[in-house]
């Protein structure tokens, strides 16, 4: 029987399924683990709930109970019925990286985890049954950075001598709008950029996508501001690596991994302060913090980055530092395998 269940049901490859897929591809080097729903990049193949809970009837060998790790409301309701109501022995523990206060249906589930890890002490202020901070990881053996930037651009394709990015859904709360009116600022006075919208929008946030590229059109700059919709997880360590810089302007993140991904490939990013991206920033050295919705400031951050090649590298440098010193993906592992040994241990 698996010490491990970790849980997957999302479709989509979020940044929820991004971080548990670097830390699944620790885990499964430890563990007797089994994915479960759907599939995620270097990981074990995903097998059926059912399955899982039929792996999941008696605990394991030398331990009390199998462990399912949950990070998305559906996953804790499926792993609570199998605890409850199906009697298995199974303990739950849930990632919770969201900084304000949840609803009322999420509270009620996350009340019935045996333990939660929250990814900040800011996280951490809304949850009970806390047993750990670990803050999100990035794999810094996948996510590295370019030989040659300028080459690794022309690799892409994509037109001009460089480029920038946002990552992420299009719709409001990612603060696509923000990026759009910072373009709108920023490349004018830089026409060798190219700036790039990676990601889908929803059937809901199509009309705001209509608004943005007609926006982008009224001010000529269709060719230079490209939407090239979501990226396979596989295809986005090499686009990340081409960028000379990140851009993130939510108007809520609960934690934000496009910036640590791109530090760790050598590209420092300019962000409002929303999730854990003053914390990624080093004071400055990996990063940039604007104030919310104010695009020339952005458009200047961005524009001091860009415009000295020294600057560029020296955030570079420290960007990919930091992100290997302090914010792996084997450290996160780490974090939260001491959870797991604690609870076996204090059965």
């Amino acid at each position: 029987m698996p010490d491990l269940i970790v849980t997957n049901f999302n479709r989509n490859f979020t940044g929820v399924s991004a971080t548990t897929a670097g830390v699944v591809r620790q885990q499964m080097q430890l563990f007797d683990m089994v994915l479960v729903g759907q599939a995620l990049p270097g990981c074990p193949d995903p097998v059926r709930l059912a399955e899982a809970r039929r792996l999941s009837r008696v605990a394991p060998k030398g331990k009390p109970f199998t462990i399912w790790h949950v990070r998305r409301n559906t996953e804790m309701r499926a792993a609570i019925w199998a605890r409850d109501v199906l009697r298995l022995p199974i303990k739950i523990v849930f990632t919770s990286a969201a900084q304000r206060r949840h609803s009322a249906f999420p509270r009620w589930l996350i009340s019935r985890m045996d333990a939660v890890i929250a990814t900040t002490q800011a996280a951490a202020d809304f949850v009970p049954h806390v047993r750990a901070v670990v803050p999100h990881g990035v794999d810094t053996d996948l996510f590295i950075p370019a030989q040659n930037r300028a080459s690794a651009w022309a690799a892409t394709g994509y037109p001009g001598a460089s480029g920038i990015a946002t990552i992420g859904r299009i719709r409001p709360e990612k603060g696509t709008d923000r990026f759009v009116e910072a373009m709108l600022e920023f490349l004018p006075a830089h026409p060798d950029v190219t700036a790039l919208v990676i990601g889908r929008a929803a059937p809901s946030d199509q009309a705001f996508l209509s608004g943005l590229k007609t926006q982008i059109a009224d001010a000529g700059l269709t060719d230079r501001i490209l939407f090239p919709g979501e990226i396979p997880a596989p295809e986005l360590p090499a686009l990340m690596r081409s960028l000379s810089a990140v851009v993130q302007l939510p108007r809520y993140e609960g934690y934000g991994m496009t910036p640590l991904e791109g530090m760790a490939s050598g590209v420092p990013f300019v962000a409002n302060d929303a999730g854990y991206y003053r914390s990624f920033s080093g004071q400055g050295t990996c990063g940039t913090i604007t104030p919310d919705d104010n695009p020339k400031a952005t458009a200047t951050a961005l524009s001091d980055i860009l415009s000295s090649p020294a600057r560029l590298d020296q955030m570079a440098e420290a960007a990919r530092a930091s992100a290997e010193m302090h914010y792996s993906v084997k450290a996160e592992a780490a974090g939260i395998n001491a959870v797991y040994q604690q609870m076996w241990a204090d059965t």
